[in-house]
């Protein structure tokens, strides 16, 4: 029963923007959702299989870099460039994933190799005259539905929250299979999962994978939204921490954490930069935040509501 209601208030809290007359509350919306969609993303394998990530925004910046690349070279709708960047970052996600679990790489020593990662991938990018370097890749304005660029921003959220939707269906997938289960024992104990005839490294790398994919359409519609990419807004280090961010405060390893996570972290944010324009504020608040919830609600906001019960 109180699945069906969690899940009957997402759907209208999803839905409610499309009623805002305001394109600024709709892109707050918009800014919003996309936080949900990528920290879900990490949550895939940071939370549900403890693969503790730095460097997960080398995958959103696979997906911006070929929603651009697409579109400016080859003249490729971006309709195209999401399966596309999906098969990119989850290709990207198994390779490096196999590699490092295959070496029996874990922990911190995993999260730093990811981080490794995504600064190789930067210094490519700024490198490589394909990319256009430091420059970055302008995509030309074409608003209409073929070219997946809109005026209104509420057809931009539609994209973003079927997206979103498709993430969240995704980890409640994770929560009720046999893949999900090996997952979850995989992160609670490793040596004993592996006693057990769990594959390790094919489950790790799967959950790997599959959190690349999700994370690399982000980067799609990012692109397609701002029309610009470069090497920092790719594979620059803050989206990951964001990424991490979401997850941790909304409840890593759920189904409604990144989304409420999200929430709070936007609504934090703008009220901060409504009240104080000092540089830097922001970010401090997003640290007091949550050493806040580490301190009083570890497994996240997601875990208020069991708190509550059991009061």
């Amino acid at each position: 029963m109180r699945r069906h209601i969690a899940l009957v208030a997402f759907c209208v809290i999803l839905l409610l923007p499309f009623t805002f007359a305001s394109q600024f509350l709709v892109n707050l919306a918009m800014l919003t959702a996309m936080s949900a969609l990528l920290g879900q993303a990490w949550n895939i394998a940071g939370g549900f299989g403890g693969l503790t990530s730095f460097g997960h925004t080398m995958f959103f910046g696979l997906g911006a870099y070929a929603a651009a690349i697409l579109a400016t070279r080859y003249g490729i709708s971006a309709w195209f460039a999401l399966p596309v960047a999906a098969a990119l970052g989850a290709a990207v996600g198994a390779l490096i994933g196999f590699a490092a679990f295959r070496s029996g790489l874990r922990g911190s020593y995993f999260a730093l190799v990811t981080l490794a990662f995504a600064e190789a991938f930067r210094v490519l990018a700024t490198a490589s005259d394909f990319t256009r370097g430091g420059q970055g890749i302008n995509v030309s304005l074409n608003l209409g539905l073929a070219s997946f660029q809109f005026a209104d921003r509420r057809a931009t959220y539609a994209v973003i929250a079927l997206l979103l939707s498709l993430a969240m269906a995704a980890a409640a997938w994770l929560r009720r299979s046999r893949f999900g289960a090996r997952l979850i024992a995989v992160r609670e104990n490793e040596d004993a999962a592996m006693a057990l005839g769990v594959d390790v490294v094919r489950t790790k790398t799967a959950a790997f994978a599959l959190s690349g994919a999700l994370a690399a359409l982000g980067g799609v519609v990012y692109c397609q939204t701002y029309l610009f990419v470069d090497p920092q807004i790719a594979f620059g280090v803050d989206r990951s921490v964001e990424m991490l961010l979401v997850a941790m405060i909304g409840g890593a390893g759920t189904v409604w954490g990144p989304a409420l996570g999200a929430l709070a972290l936007h609504l934090v944010a703008d009220t901060a930069r409504s009240l104080v324009t000092t540089p830097g504020f922001a970010p401090m608040l997003y640290g007091v935040l949550l050493l806040v919830i580490v301190g009083l609600l570890p497994g996240g906001i997601a875990s208020l509501a069991t708190r509550l019960r059991r009061a």
